[in-house]
């Protein structure tokens, strides 16, 4: 089975990615090949950012490598808070007070689509691969739910009527964002698999 590096220390995402590639490949993370380098994420978009950490770790260790940026783009808030979705109420990264600042700035707001975007970099070869995944669904008026991360607790999905953190991870898994970009990037990596053969 293949080896390939996720480049994050962010638990979730790892437990996330890990449930979604476990048949395909053998996923490991920063902690598991001894990296614990401040991997520095100052790109302006989230393609830039995805593309920093997985090039830093490709070419430190010469191991395939993906990683992902993810942001939520709120329509009202031209498409904020986004990129800087993680830190959006300041050093450190803190969800709550992410999620407060959100809700503060769209108090009175009516429109309230909104939508998270999950683009991963794959380097293999020195080549890198671009997969992107978004899904719909608007901001809840209140954060609901104890599962998930991030702003799951608000982003209610199309289709359904309750958040990400109150949806099952199986439920969450197979549709979010970070899911549709993985799909995409399985089936590439299936496809370039199958011809090196």
């Amino acid at each position: 089975m293949k080896k390939i590096v996720f480049a994050t220390n962010n638990r979730h995402k790892s437990e996330e990615v890990k449930a979604i590639l476990a048949e395909r490949t053998e996923v490991v993370t920063l902690a598991d090949i001894g990296c614990n380098d401040d991997i520095p994420e100052t790109g302006s978009t989230l393609e830039e950012n995805a593309i920093l950490k997985a090039r830093y770790i490709y070419e430190k260790y010469n191991i395939p490598c993906f990683a992902d940026d993810t942001g939520l783009e709120i329509d009202t808030l031209n498409s904020r808070p986004g990129v800087y979705s993680a830190r959006y109420a300041g050093e450190p990264s803190n969800s709550a007070l992410n999620m407060q600042k959100v809700l503060l700035e769209m108090e009175g707001v009516t429109n309230r689509q909104a939508q998270f975007r999950t683009v991963i970099a794959y380097i293999e070869n020195g080549n890198i691969q671009l997969f992107e995944g978004t899904v719909k669904g608007t901001i809840g008026a209140k954060p609901e739910g104890n599962g998930g991360f991030g702003y799951d607790p608000l982003f209610i999905p199309e289709g359904y009527d309750q958040s990400f953190a109150s949806l099952s991870p199986e439920v969450k898994n197979s549709i979010s964002h970070r899911a549709r970009a993985i799909k995409k990037f399985t089936a590439y990596f299936r496809n370039t698999s199958d011809k090196q053969k």
